[in-house]
């Protein structure tokens, strides 16, 4: 598995890692030191990476036992092929925890990049300062679950990815498919299935309340339109009116009559 080397993709993979470990208050997160940020990361990739060695090592085994337990216990061709894939599918689960191992070194060259760490300490600081409207979207869209039954791991996916959507104008598309990359890499295939589920219905519901707020400006728009061409017709109205009553309290210029004098 190829690492990602775009700045704002491992960005994202340093935040996932330091997010919970960052304890400063969020008016002073961006004066964090950043070596903090980045011992933060190393800490939990150690521990991932020490897991993720010791499930590759019992996967290898199950596999083996597998392999062996089909050319034994087998009835037909069908089943064994069957535990043959299984046994595959079990190794190949290995090759993948250790391929996030090796990583590991290219991984924490990359964190030392200072575009990646700012955009990093961004990502917390944004999840920080809008944590609880954050969470509302998500619960929002959450179908039969609650947010705090999630793995923390998916939690903390799901949490950067509404701050980029909501807050950082990141497009729907890239903040999905980052998050699905990093589900892939940390939760396992249930939780990239459901993380992507979750962030599809969120984009729906945000598409819906974007044509909502349209619809209304526009509804708006008319009516101040139709207030504008009623508020001018009343005018008019009103002028006419005004000039009618003024003709009729218009008094008649008085008829001066001629009269002749007979000169004498």
């Amino acid at each position: 598995m190829a690492l990602r080397k775009q700045p704002r993709s491992i960005a994202r993979e340093l935040a996932l890692l330091s997010i919970s470990q960052i304890k400063a208050k969020k008016d002073k997160l961006t004066e964090e030191d950043l070596d903090n940020l980045i011992l933060a990361a190393i800490r939990t990739l150690t521990i991932e990476v020490q897991d993720n060695l010791e499930a590759a090592s019992a996967e290898i085994k199950r596999g083996e036992e597998r392999l062996l337990n089909s050319e034994t216990r087998a009835s037909d061709l069908s089943s064994s092929r069957v535990m043959i894939q299984e046994a595959l599918s079990v190794s190949q689960t290995a090759v993948n925890r250790l391929g996030v191992a090796i990583e590991f070194p290219e991984f924490l060259q990359l964190t030392s990049k200072e575009q990646v760490r700012k955009y990093a300490i961004k990502l917390i600081a944004t999840v920080k300062d809008h944590r609880q409207e954050i969470e509302q979207s998500i619960e929002n869209v959450l179908v039969a679950w609650q947010l705090n039954r999630l793995a923390k791991i998916d939690r903390d996916i799901l949490r950067i990815a509404v701050a980029e959507i909501v807050y950082l104008d990141i497009p729907e598309r890239v903040a999905i498919n980052e998050s699905v990359e990093l589900a892939k890499r940390y939760s396992d295939e249930d939780g990239f299935r459901f993380i992507n589920g979750v962030l599809r219905r969120l984009s729906d519901r945000l598409k819906e309340q974007e044509v909502g707020v349209e619809e209304e400006e526009e509804e708006e728009k008319e009516e101040e339109e139709i207030e504008e061409v009623e508020g001018v017709e009343e005018e008019k109205e009103e002028e006419e009116v005004e000039e009618v009553e003024k003709q009729k309290n218009k008094k008649p210029l008085p008829i001066l009559k001629q009269t002749f004098r007979e000169d004498k």
